[in-house]
């Protein structure tokens, strides 16, 4: 610093700091007389501010009936469409923020807070998610909806339809057939979705009520609510065979049997250890397994030094399959280990209803 200030004349000052590596802001402070005080900003009323009375009276008509609602922009147009001028759009912000009113004036709906999915299946007929899919046909803009129940437990495609249209009378009509199809008694069955609309409608929750079927659906633009659905048709549409563009509704109809038919006895499915959704929703993996197992014992017996981790065993498929399952963490944060009940009842129902009509 004593550098800094016998330094001569010729130098200038930031040049020296350059030189010296300094601050000069703070050598400013370093070189400034301890007998004068730190600069504070003027607190004098600026001349051209608003008097209490213009800020009370520009508060008085932002509270007003016509204008409590309305952001300050829309104030200020109308106030200029009646030959009236109180301040500027800026000034209306500032007072509002002063006053801790700052932010979205007008109505708002409030946060939704919907419950999340959580789905266990122990065995067949359980759980059930379907979800519809649109095919491209060879008309260009025009699809196709493929409707697809799957057993959780088992991935079994237990019914599918292809329609031209997307409503809740064909829902209902696939969804009862299935139930009475595979005999499935009241209280025993919990049928997952999304919330598209043929799955909110009254109608079909009714059907569903009457039926003893449990309803649970998806949140709201929450994919992974429905992920066995999802990957279904991810696994049909990346087919090597899969048309892309199909050339009427017999023609995906005839397709979709061909793959159902291949996806149900003949895929052997990944998340099932390798055994067909057939197989475990039938039973049959038991007596599959235990020939599996015999081949791979006879294969020891033959080759052992193979086999470097010892004697092989048959991998069995999952005995609980879940959709959101509650974690130990999640347990000791409080959140109820509830699982496969109803998402959307009656009254959520109705007032979801009277929003989407608003």
């Amino acid at each position: 610093m004593n550098l800094v200030s016998q330094r001569s004349a010729a130098v200038p000052l930031t040049r020296a700091c350059q030189v010296l590596g300094l601050n000069r802001s703070s050598v400013y402070e370093r070189l400034r007389p301890r007998d004068c005080a730190p600069t504070q900003r003027c607190k004098t009323p600026q001349p051209r501010a608003l008097s209490g009375e213009e800020r009370q009276q520009v508060l008085d008509v932002l509270h007003s009936a016509p204008y409590r609602d309305q952001p300050p922009i829309q104030v200020y147009q109308q106030l200029l469409e009646q030959d009236v001028y109180l301040c500027s759009v800026s000034t209306m912000h500032r007072i509002l923020r002063n006053m801790g009113e700052s932010g979205e004036r007008r109505p708002q709906r409030p946060a939704q807070h919907h419950a999340v999915p959580r789905l266990v299946a122990h065995g067949p007929n359980q759980v059930w998610t379907w979800d519809i899919s649109k095919l491209a046909t060879a008309v260009r803009g025009v699809y196709l909806s493929l409707y697809v129940v799957l057993d959780l437990y088992s991935r079994y495609v237990v019914a599918w339809m292809v329609s031209r249209k997307e409503n809740s009378a064909l829902a209902q009509q696939l969804l009862d057939e299935a139930l009475v199809r595979y005999a499935i008694p009241k209280g025993q069955l919990t049928l997952h979705q999304d919330r598209g609309s043929p799955m909110i409608t009254h109608n079909f929750l009714d059907l569903m009520a009457e039926m003893g079927v449990t309803a649970s659906h998806s949140r709201p633009r929450v994919s992974n609510d429905n992920p066995f659905s999802e990957a279904q048709f991810k696994t049909q549409k990346s087919q090597p065979d899969y048309p892309h563009k199909f050339q009427s509704s017999d023609h995906a109809r005839r397709w979709c049997a061909d793959y159902f038919d291949w996806y149900n006895r003949s895929h052997h499915h990944s998340g099932l250890a390798g055994f067909t959704p057939e197989q475990v929703f039938t039973g049959a993996y038991v007596t599959v397994a235990a020939d599996k197992q015999a081949a791979l014992d006879a294969a020891y017996t033959a080759h052992p030094q193979r086999f470097v981790r010892g004697r092989p065993r048959v991998q069995m498929p999952p005995e609980v399959v879940t959709i959101n399952p509650v974690t130990p963490e999640q347990l000791a944060d409080g959140i109820s280990p509830e699982v496969n009940f109803p998402t959307l009842t009656a009254a959520r129902r109705k007032s979801e209803l009277l929003i989407s009509q608003k």
